[in-house]
């Protein structure tokens, strides 16, 4: 994948310090986070001074384009800082992080209560932050010229449990009598979670016969490869393969005619409906007494979320952007942290 790398000038900012502790959240409350958010409009966080010292990201595979991207520009500009991202998977992030053994996981759905207690048992506290919206996209290979949109009920009846669709001809007889092979999330993906919740009705629940993997990347070159298959993951991936792929336009309802496609416009006013959902990261708050943790968050919140768009998601409404920069504010000042705040 080409992530995009931008010449950015970085502007100086006075260090301010205070006290405090407490776990926030940007949005709605976090199971297990006894946090109600904070509403808030704020401007871009300022930006420090060269900083030094390791960050170290993990989790979904979704999120990774984006925090790769602010990653690699942020140590442009901060050369004695070290920012590794990995991609284990949303579930696999957060075993990690209530392992205490990352400072940030990315995730594409909200921490779950179990992961939240796994955190509380360790002593882990977190800040939750939205940081993009994503269009969990269905797609098919460029050489199927009939599956030009399905419905949800259709979805389920392909990905439940219990499915017997085998066939295209299955789900629609006008469609050929062809074997349809399936890639999909694997079960340690977030994206997996909310697929299987929305579609199929239950967190998890899924057919067993299809090639999951973590790895977008690899479901891309699966469904490209095979005129018949199907597979799902999210709008950067699609955005970054529209050669080697087609979208699906999805009807909410049952009737396909009311299928709507995936894009900037669809997903952030939420027309592309069950499958558009926000993007999220969650920081450690032992993490931001690290000046190179601190600044990598704000600069993430700031100049670098032009790097949302860039990748291929939807860039947050003002709004909720405020929210999260105002909840990353009130972490750093609970926290006790140097730094200077989100203005």
């Amino acid at each position: 994948m080409i992530l995009r790398a931008f010449g950015l000038v970085l502007v100086a900012a006075l260090m301010m310090s205070a006290a405090g502790c407490s776990v926030e959240n940007a949005s709605a409350p976090a199971p297990g986070s006894g946090s109600t958010g904070a509403a808030a409009t704020t401007d871009a966080p300022a930006l420090a001074e060269p900083v030094s010292g390791a960050v170290t990201v993990d989790g979904s595979s979704t999120v990774f384009v984006v925090s790769q991207a602010v990653a690699e520009e942020f140590m442009k500009n901060h050369p004695k800082a070290d920012v590794t991202v990995g991609t284990s998977g949303t579930g696999g992030g957060f075993k990690k992080f209530s392992n205490g053994e990352i400072d940030i996981a990315d995730a594409s759905r909200p921490i779950k209560e179990s992961e939240a207690a796994a955190c509380k048992e360790k002593g882990i506290e977190w800040v939750e932050l939205k940081v993009a919206i994503d269009g969990l996209s269905v797609v098919v290979n460029p050489e199927n010229d009939f599956c030009k949109a399905l419905t949800v009920e259709q979805l389920k009846l392909l990905w439940q449990p219990d499915s017997t669709i085998k066939k295209w001809s299955e789900l629609n007889p006008a469609w050929p009598a062809e074997e349809i092979k399936l890639y999909g999330a694997d079960v340690d993906s977030g994206t997996f979670d909310y697929f299987t919740e929305v579609i199929c009705g239950k967190t998890g629940a899924t057919r067993k016969d299809y090639t999951p993997s973590a790895d977008d990347n690899f479901l891309v070159k699966g469904v490209s490869g095979d005129k018949y298959s199907l597979g799902y993951f999210g709008y950067a991936y699609y955005i970054e393969n529209k050669d080697k792929v087609r979208i699906v336009a999805i009807a909410e309802g049952g009737d396909p005619a009311a299928a709507v496609e995936p894009n900037d416009e669809t997903i952030k006013t939420g027309k592309y409906s069950p499958l558009s959902r926000p993007l999220f990261i969650y920081a450690n708050k032992a993490s931001l007494k690290k000046p190179a943790v601190r600044e990598f968050l704000k600069y993430y919140l700031g100049e670098a979320q032009k790097f949302v768009t860039e990748v291929g998601y939807i860039p947050l409404g003002d709004e909720v952007l405020g929210q999260s920069r105002q909840a990353l504010n009130d972490a750093i000042v609970g926290g006790g942290a140097s730094a200077t705040p989100a203005q």
